[in-house]
Protein backbone atom coordinates (compact mmCIF):
# COMPACT_ATOMS: atom_id res chain seq x y z
CA UNK A 1 0.00 0.00 0.00
CA UNK A 2 3.01 2.19 0.70
CA UNK A 3 4.37 1.68 -2.30
CA UNK A 4 1.08 2.59 -4.59
CA UNK A 5 1.33 5.73 -1.96
CA UNK A 6 4.35 6.77 -3.19
CA UNK A 7 3.34 6.34 -7.08
CA UNK A 8 0.44 8.15 -7.82
CA UNK A 9 1.32 11.17 -10.06
CA UNK A 10 -1.21 13.63 -7.61
CA UNK A 11 -1.74 13.86 -4.10
CA UNK A 12 1.35 13.16 -3.85
CA UNK A 13 3.14 13.62 -0.54
CA UNK A 14 5.32 16.58 -0.08
CA UNK A 15 7.29 14.88 2.62
CA UNK A 16 7.19 10.49 1.89
CA UNK A 17 8.02 10.12 5.60
CA UNK A 18 5.21 12.03 7.12
CA UNK A 19 2.98 8.99 6.74
CA UNK A 20 4.26 6.03 8.24
CA UNK A 21 3.69 1.95 7.78
CA UNK A 22 2.82 2.76 11.67
CA UNK A 23 0.13 5.62 10.89
CA UNK A 24 -1.45 3.39 8.38
CA UNK A 25 -1.36 0.25 10.88
CA UNK A 26 -3.08 2.56 13.47
CA UNK A 27 -5.33 4.02 11.32
CA UNK A 28 -6.87 0.58 10.07
CA UNK A 29 -6.84 -1.23 13.81
CA UNK A 30 -7.95 1.50 16.05
CA UNK A 31 -9.40 4.34 13.85
CA UNK A 32 -11.13 2.77 10.97
CA UNK A 33 -10.74 0.59 8.65
CA UNK A 34 -8.83 -0.47 5.00
CA UNK A 35 -9.66 -2.71 1.83
CA UNK A 36 -7.58 -3.44 -1.01
CA UNK A 37 -8.37 -4.37 -4.79
CA UNK A 38 -6.09 -6.91 -6.23
CA UNK A 39 -5.40 -7.92 -9.65
CA UNK A 40 -3.79 -10.76 -10.38
CA UNK A 41 -2.39 -11.15 -6.81
CA UNK A 42 -0.99 -7.47 -6.84
CA UNK A 43 -2.63 -4.73 -5.14
CA UNK A 44 -3.91 -2.49 -7.19
CA UNK A 45 -5.03 -0.10 -5.10
CA UNK A 46 -6.57 0.63 -1.60
CA UNK A 47 -8.45 2.65 0.38
CA UNK A 48 -8.43 3.31 4.41
CA UNK A 49 -11.83 5.74 6.24
CA UNK A 50 -11.50 6.81 9.28
CA UNK A 51 -14.33 6.20 11.90
CA UNK A 52 -13.57 8.18 14.25
CA UNK A 53 -12.91 11.41 12.49
CA UNK A 54 -15.65 10.03 9.64
CA UNK A 55 -13.36 10.67 6.36
CA UNK A 56 -11.91 9.34 3.86
CA UNK A 57 -8.18 8.76 5.08
CA UNK A 58 -6.69 7.30 1.54
CA UNK A 59 -7.47 6.13 -1.49
CA UNK A 60 -5.00 4.60 -4.22
CA UNK A 61 -5.04 3.26 -7.09
CA UNK A 62 -1.48 2.37 -9.18
CA UNK A 63 -1.25 3.96 -12.21
CA UNK A 64 -0.93 1.16 -14.17
CA UNK A 65 -4.47 -0.12 -12.98
CA UNK A 66 -6.03 3.13 -13.73
CA UNK A 67 -9.51 3.26 -15.80
CA UNK A 68 -10.65 0.13 -14.63
CA UNK A 69 -13.61 1.65 -12.04
CA UNK A 70 -11.31 0.66 -8.97
CA UNK A 71 -10.99 3.22 -7.28
CA UNK A 72 -15.27 3.51 -7.58
CA UNK A 73 -15.16 0.14 -5.65
CA UNK A 74 -12.67 1.08 -3.03
CA UNK A 75 -15.02 4.42 -2.88
CA UNK A 76 -18.02 3.30 -2.51
CA UNK A 77 -16.92 0.23 -0.08
CA UNK A 78 -15.50 3.12 2.49
CA UNK A 79 -18.56 5.33 1.75
CA UNK A 80 -21.10 2.14 2.58
CA UNK A 81 -19.40 1.15 6.08
CA UNK A 82 -19.08 4.96 7.16
CA UNK A 83 -22.37 5.18 6.65
CA UNK A 84 -23.46 1.93 8.37
CA UNK A 85 -21.10 3.21 11.18
CA UNK A 86 -23.81 6.11 11.51
CA UNK A 87 -25.81 9.17 9.53
CA UNK A 88 -23.54 12.14 10.23
CA UNK A 89 -21.94 13.64 7.26
CA UNK A 90 -18.59 12.33 6.56
CA UNK A 91 -16.00 14.33 4.78
CA UNK A 92 -12.44 14.47 3.14
CA UNK A 93 -9.85 17.08 1.77
CA UNK A 94 -7.70 16.97 -1.57
CA UNK A 95 -5.81 18.61 -3.77
CA UNK A 96 -7.19 21.33 -5.90
CA UNK A 97 -7.56 20.52 -9.62
CA UNK A 98 -6.76 17.18 -9.27
CA UNK A 99 -8.59 14.26 -10.95
CA UNK A 100 -9.79 13.40 -7.38
CA UNK A 101 -11.31 16.68 -7.19
CA UNK A 102 -13.30 15.38 -10.29
CA UNK A 103 -14.05 12.09 -9.51
CA UNK A 104 -15.29 13.61 -5.68
CA UNK A 105 -17.29 15.69 -7.55
CA UNK A 106 -18.90 13.30 -9.86
CA UNK A 107 -19.58 10.98 -6.71
CA UNK A 108 -21.63 13.29 -5.18
CA UNK A 109 -19.44 15.02 -2.67
CA UNK A 110 -20.51 18.92 -2.02
CA UNK A 111 -17.43 21.29 -2.07
CA UNK A 112 -17.40 23.38 0.99
CA UNK A 113 -13.93 25.54 0.21
CA UNK A 114 -10.62 25.04 1.06
CA UNK A 115 -8.35 24.35 4.16
CA UNK A 116 -5.65 25.63 5.57
CA UNK A 117 -3.35 23.34 3.42
CA UNK A 118 -4.74 24.73 0.33
CA UNK A 119 -6.36 21.61 -0.05
CA UNK A 120 -10.20 21.09 -1.06
CA UNK A 121 -12.23 19.94 1.51
CA UNK A 122 -15.27 17.79 0.49
CA UNK A 123 -18.74 16.73 2.78
CA UNK A 124 -21.33 14.20 1.75
CA UNK A 125 -24.36 13.62 3.81
CA UNK A 126 -26.35 9.85 4.50
CA UNK A 127 -28.25 9.41 1.48
CA UNK A 128 -30.93 9.23 3.53
CA UNK A 129 -30.77 13.14 5.02
CA UNK A 130 -30.87 14.51 1.43
CA UNK A 131 -34.11 16.04 0.50
CA UNK A 132 -35.60 14.87 -2.60
CA UNK A 133 -35.37 15.59 -5.53
CA UNK A 134 -38.08 17.53 -7.07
Amino acid sequence: MHEIHLSVQENVLSDPARITYDDTREMITRRGRGWVFEVDDRIAGFAVADHSRRNIWALFVAPQFEGRGIGHALHDAMVNWLFEMGPAPIWLTTEPGSRAERFYRAAGWQCTGAVESGEVHFERSHPAARPPIT
